[in-house]
Order: C-alpha cells, then sequence, then structure tokens
C-alpha cells in the first residue's frame, strides 16, 4: 500500500489543490492527515488561498480514501463538515511488524513519546519542520507543513511506501529519505 502523508494545511486551498494532484500522480492508494485541517490558528499568518470551504470540496471528495487526526486546531465544528473522521487523537498504524503512531504532535512528540519500544515510528506533524530520523530507537517522522512549512523549509508531504518514507517538494523534489 502507498500511502500519502499530509500535515498542516491550515485552510489553504492552494496547497490542498496541490496535494490532491500529487495524491493521484504519486498513485497512492490512501492519505494520511496528520491534523490541523481548517484553520490556520492564531499564531500562523494567513496560507496561500486560504479558502477553509474549497478545502472541505476537495478533502470530502476523497473521504473513502482519508485516514486524519486531530490537530490542535480541529474542533468539532470540523468534524460537522468534514465527511472522514479527523477527532481521533492518534491512530496505530503497522508496516510489517513495525508499529506507527501517527498523531498531530501537540501532545505526543519527540520530547514527550506516547508508550512506544525501540524500532517503533512516531509519525507527526504540528512543528511545520520536516524530519525522518532515528533517536534512541525511535524512528521520528514528520513531513513538514504543506502550507506553511518553518525552518526555512519548503512546502512538503511524504510518501509512505514498502518501508521507505519520502518527504518531497510539490515539484517532486525528494528533500529527505529513510527506510523504516
Amino acid at each position: 500500500m502507498k500511502l500519502l502523508i499530509a500535515s498542516d494545511i491550515h485552510g489553504s486551498a492552494f496547497y490542498c489543490r496541490k496535494l490532491m494532484e500529487v495524491y493521484d500522480k504519486e498513485g497512492a492508494d490512501r492519505m494520511v492527515l496528520l491534523g490541523d485541517i481548517l484553520y490556520h490558528g492564531p499564531r500562523n499568518d494567513l496560507p496561500a488561498e486560504y479558502a477553509p470551504k474549497e478545502v472541505i470540496r476537495m478533502l470530502n471528495g476523497k473521504r473513502r480514501e482519508i485516514y486524519a487526526v486531530r490537530g490542535n486546531c480541529e474542533a468539532e465544528v470540523d468534524q460537522m463538515v468534514l465527511e472522514f473522521p479527523v477527532l481521533a487523537d492518534y491512530m496505530l498504524l503497522f508496516h510489517g511488524e513495525t508499529a506507527i503512531y501517527a498523531t498531530h504532535g501537540h501532545v505526543y512528540h519527540e520530547k514527550n513519546l506516547p508508550p512506544m519500544k525501540p524500532g517503533d515510528v512516531l509519525l507527526h506533524g504540528h512543528t511545520h519542520v520536516l524530519c525522518a530520523e532515528e533517536k534512541a530507537g525511535i524512528l521520528i517522522l514528520n513531513p513538514g507543513s504543506a502550507a506553511l512549512p518553518k525552518g526555512g523549509n519548503p512546502p512538503t508531504y511524504a510518501v509512505l511506501r514498502d518501508g521507505r518514507f519520502t518527504i518531497r517538494d510539490f515539484e517532486g523534489n525528494t528533500v529527505k529519505e529513510i527506510i523504516i
């Protein structure tokens, strides 16, 4: 299975449209959204083409193909307009024997790990800074932000296929890659 993973769209129709395009181009089977889907948050500038209603329309069109977790900007009202679950704090994915704990990152992150053992993977967004590295036996993966990247990074998403986690920019360039 090929997963397209993205975080922190923050209501940007511009970058959501780009995600839809790369989802189709990549031939992904599912999209995993790591929270902060519609609202830009009080600490962020408005992203390009801030249009949550347009983002809702695009994502609802793929509702049967999306797995999502709650970000710190999600609220119950978001669930009223999105036609796929968005209020779970985490989800567990598996790649063979490897457990992948997917969450937004505002509660659980590399400095506050959920219940994990060496060899597990923590997949999160929230920081808007991409990451793919091993720390103390745990693989920390962050696709960066699709719409509001930080740390000098470009807007990015990730693909997970055959044990390879690849972070790409929207021009298709590989920014970082790691084997899980």
